[in-house]
């Protein structure tokens, strides 16, 4: 039995290895056998390397990079300092959430994309709006799932602290937060991505800098490995951001792992 459990972990770990020889290989057969107009891994590699010889408005791939990545973890900063008291307590105040959520029902639909031309008129083009049209991308996922954790908590469990005179806080604190925990991360998790979408398309208008520029860039003057070398930076940005927070989460709610 643990001798299969071993290859079985094994597998495991091989499996996104082939996964992604797999893309590879496909991208490769896409881009030499068919007709549309796909950079191969190689035309990006090249790409790559001239961006750090000859730097695109006077930043370097990395330096956009992290100019985005810097906007990003701003925005989601925010989110999850606001986002999550508010989705707790909308889950855990009946009163509170008879005021609010009606108003975040009505907003909440409104993609953050449609607030773009009223956050330009309110604040300009410079950094700020940027952070605040990711912030009301991020923000919604987590309030949700942050109201949707609490709402989900067994009452069986409450009852039970209730018995064991658990006041108010106490409840909140031991049993529900706790009981909360996962659907909170998976929120964060959804926001993550959700953000470098809401970043892309902030980062299309007006923007001198980061990834999405480099984009808008690339499909200005038609270079197209460019446009992919981007959207790479993006995919593993993302994947690392998810793969840290799935640490996290580990750590906290320990539990989960079994």
């Amino acid at each position: 039995m643990k001798k299969q459990n071993k290859y079985y972990h094994i597998m495991l770990g091989i499996f996104p290895v082939i996964s992604i020889g797999c893309f590879i290989a496909l991208w490769y057969f896409v881009a030499a056998y068919t007709d549309y107009r796909i950079p191969n891994l190689t035309q990006v590699w090249e790409r790559f390397l001239v961006t750090l010889e000859k730097p695109i408005a006077k930043k370097s791939i990395f330096e956009h990079a992290g100019i985005s990545l810097l906007r990003v973890v701003k925005a989601l900063a925010c989110s999850i300092i606001l986002g999550i008291p508010l989705g707790l307590l909308m889950g855990w105040n009946k009163t509170f959430r008879g005021i609010v959520r009606p108003i975040f029902e009505a907003i909440r639909p409104i993609p953050p994309i449609a607030w773009i031309p009223l956050i330009t008129m309110w604040f300009g083009i410079g950094e700020l709006p940027k952070i605040i049209i990711i912030f009301l991308g991020t923000f919604v996922p987590i309030v949700v799932n942050s109201y949707t954790g609490v709402a989900m908590v067994p009452r069986l469990n409450t009852d039970a602290g209730k018995i064991f005179g658990a006041d108010g806080r106490k409840l909140l604190t031991d049993i529900v937060l706790p009981t909360a925990f996962p659907s909170i991360f998976a929120g964060i998790r959804t926001a993550i991505g959700t953000g470098w979408v809401v970043m892309l398309a902030a980062e299309m208008i007006s923007a001198k800098s980061g990834l999405g520029f480099l984009v808008i860039r690339g499909q200005d003057v038609s270079d197209y490995p460019l446009i992919l070398l981007a959207m790479i930076f993006i995919g593993v940005i993302g994947a690392a951001l998810s793969f840290i927070f799935n640490r996290i989460e580990r750590w906290i709610c320990p539990w989960m792992e079994k």
